[in-house]
C-alpha cells in the first residue's frame, strides 16, 4: 500500500514500513534505540518486530504492565528514570510498540524527556492503527480522567503492520471498529456504508478499510493539527463516551474498552443530533442498529447518569464553561461546538436503552 504523507512524517504500510524504518536508522544513526512494550506486546509482537529490525545500534527494551490503568504520570516517571539510568541522550530514539496506551504514553515520555527525543509509533491494535498512533496526540490520564495531560508532538514515522492484529481478542478488534465507524459518520457516507456490513469481511477487505480510515483521519489532522476547528469532529461520540469510560473504570466491576464506550457515545450523539441538528429519523435509527450489530448493549441505571454527566465537564473540547458536543446534520456532515441540556442527555440514554 502506498505510504501516506502526514505532517513532517509518513505513515508506512507492510514491508515498506520496515524498509523505511531500517533506512531511517541507517541515516539518522540514533545513539541508542529504546523499544517500549507492554507485557502483552513483549510476548506477542516484539519477537516478530526484532526479526525485521536491521541495525547494529544498541537496543534496550522497556516494559510496562498492560492496560489503561498504567496510562498515568507514575508510569511515565518510571520510564523517564529508566531512560536516565540507561544513559539515554537527546539523540536517542524511542520506538513505541503497542496499542493506544503504549503509543499515547510513549509519545508523551519521548516528547518530554530532555525536552524531546525522537520517537516512532508502531501500533499493534486496530484502535491504535486507525486512531491513537496517528495525528501526534500524546498523553496520559489524570486519575480516571482520560488524556488530561499531554502534548501534540509528531512521531518520526508511523508503521502499520496488520499482522499484529492476529494477536488481538475479538473485543479488542471491536474496539477499533468503533473509531472506523465514527470516521464514516463524520466524513464519508460511502465509507460508513462499507463499514455498516462487516459480515462478509475478508482480511484483504479489512486492510483496505484500515487504510481508508487512516487516510480520513490524516486528511482531517493535516488541516488542523492543534484542534482549533475541523479536528474536533474526530471527537464525535467521545464527549459522553470518555465520560462513560471514566465512570466505568472508577465505579463498575467491569470496565469498558475505549471503543465500547465510544460506541455508546455515538448512539447517544446520534439521538442528540436528531433532536437538535436535524439528523433524519431513518439515519438515526440506522446508526443505532449498525452499532448494536457489533457492540453488545451496555446497561445503565438512573443513578449512573448524574455522575456521567458531571464527568463531561473535563472534556478537552470544552471552553468558557460550555460543554461542547460534535453532532451531525446528516451522515458525513458534522457540526462542532454544540451545547446540549442535561435533560436531553438523559433522554438520549433512554433512546439508547429502548
Amino acid at each position: 500500500m502506498k505510504s501516506i504523507v502526514s505532517i513532517n512524517n509518513c505513515i508506512h504500510f507492510g514491508e515498506m514500513a520496515y524498509q523505511s524504518l531500517n533506512t531511517y536508522l541507517k541515516e539518522s544513526q540514533p545513539s541508542k534505540v529504546f523499544i517500549l512494550v507492554d507485557s502483552n506486546t513483549k510476548e506477542l509482537c516484539l519477537p516478530h518486530f526484532l526479526q525485521l529490525l536491521a541495525t547494529d545500534i544498541s537496543i534496550e527494551i522497556i516494559e510496562i504492565d498492560s492496560g489503561e490503568k498504567e496510562k498515568n504520570i507514575n508510569t511515565c516517571n518510571g520510564i523517564w528514570e529508566t531512560l536516565s539510568e540507561l544513559d539515554a541522550d537527546r539523540k536517542s530514539l524511542c520506538i513505541n510498540l503497542g496499542g493506544g496506551v503504549v503509543t499515547d504514553l510513549g509519545g508523551f515520555v519521548a516528547s518530554t524527556f530532555k525536552r524531546g527525543i525522537a520517537y516512532i509509533n508502531i501500533p499493534t491494535s486496530l484502535l491504535g492503527m486507525v486512531d491513537a498512533a496517528v495525528g501526534g496526540k500524546t498523553g496520559v490520564d489524570l486519575g480516571k480522567l482520560k488524556n488530561q495531560i499531554g502534548v501534540i508532538s509528531n512521531p518520526e514515522m508511523v508503521l502499520i503492520d496488520t499482522r499484529f492484529l492476529n494477536t488481538l481478542s475479538a473485543s479488542e478488534m471491536r474496539s477499533g471498529l468503533a473509531e472506523m465507524l465514527k470516521h464514516g459518520l463524520i466524513y464519508d457516507l460511502n465509507y460508513w456504508k462499507k463499514m455498516s456490513d462487516l459480515s462478509q469481511l475478508t482480511l484483504e477487505d479489512l486492510d483496505a478499510l484500515i487504510y481508508e480510515s487512516i487516510l480520513i483521519k490524516n486528511t482531517i489532522v493535516t488541516q488542523d493539527l492543534n484542534e482549533d476547528g475541523i479536528r474536533k469532529t474526530l471527537n464525535f461520540g467521545h464527549t459522553l463516551g470518555h465520560a462513560i469510560e471514566s465512570y466505568f473504570l472508577e465505579h463498575k466491576e467491569k470496565s469498558l474498552l475505549h471503543g465500547e464506550a465510544v460506541a455508546v457515545g455515538v448512539i447517544l450523539a446520534a439521538y442528540l443530533s436528531n433532536q437538535l441538528k436535524g439528523l433524519g429519523d431513518s439515519q438515526t435509527k440506522e446508526i443505532k442498529e449498525t452499532i448494536l450489530k457489533t457492540f453488545a448493549k451496555v446497561e445503565f441505571h438512573k443513578k449512573d447518569l448524574a455522575p456521567i454527566i458531571e464527568l463531561m465537564k473535563y472534556d478537552k473540547k470544552n471552553s468558557h464553561g460550555n460543554i461542547n458536543f460534535v453532532l451531525l446534520s446528516a451522515i458525513g456532515e458534522p457540526i462542532i461546538d454544540c451545547q446540549v441540556s442535561n435533560d436531553l442527555i438523559e433522554e438520549s440514554f433512554k433512546f439508547y436503552s429502548e
